[in-house]
């Protein structure tokens, strides 16, 4: 059993502007959203979530993006619904939500 049932990274890297990127499309707030959704649930720390900041993840072109592990689910989002529902469906039920996934063939 690994310590944290699911680690989210979120992407929150700034680029030059003009560029893709995170961090101009409100992956702070998101992620700030995340956090605060996680503990709210009782999901927080050993055996549950971790919500980490992350620098690039190489996936611009679909930002803001959100990856889980350790089922490596990639995810893009819009605003603070789509985070509350990937907290609901993937990390307190199980189910990844289909929608939000981002497209593998999505990179910088």
């Amino acid at each position: 059993m690994s310590y944290y049932k699911h680690h989210v990274f979120f992407c929150l890297n700034q680029r030059e502007p003009g560029q893709d990127c995170c961090a101009s499309q409100g992956a702070q707030s998101a992620f700030e959203h995340c956090k605060q959704a996680v503990k709210a649930a009782g999901l927080a720390g050993p055996g549950g979530v971790r919500v980490n900041k992350a620098g690039c993840l190489d996936r611009c072109a679909g930002g803001p993006v959100a990856v889980v592990y350790p089922e490596a689910v990639w995810y893009t989002f819009v605003d603070p619904t789509d985070i509350d529902e990937i907290v609901e469906s993937h990390l307190k039920n199980g189910r990844p939500v289909e929608r939000l996934q981002l497209a593998p063939s999505v990179g910088r």
